[in-house]
């Protein structure tokens, strides 16, 4: 689990908004898709691996996925929330 403190030093690559870790309902609904094989980046690359966690933008409209306690703060990388 990623530490309180980090989280709170993060903020989006894009519009630098801070970021909140994800609601475990959502991490789920995102690992479905990624397993449905229906899931792509902000790049347009097919997303592959389950996500352990995710940090939202405080807009609500990307997730930045956290795997093995590594949060993936890239641009590209991001998951449009609307398309889950």
């Amino acid at each position: 689990m990623l530490d309180t403190e980090l989280i709170e030093i993060l903020a989006c690559p894009e519009t630098k908004q801070p970021v909140h870790l994800a609601e475990p309902d959502v991490v789920q609904r995102v690992n479905r898709a990624i397993a449905a094989g229906k899931l792509k980046n902000r790049e347009g690359g097919d997303v592959r691996e389950p996500i352990d966690a995710g940090l939202v933008r405080e807009d609500g409209q990307y997730l930045y996925a956290v795997r093995d306690d590594i949060p993936i703060m890239l641009v590209g990388e991001g998951i449009q929330l609307d398309r889950v």
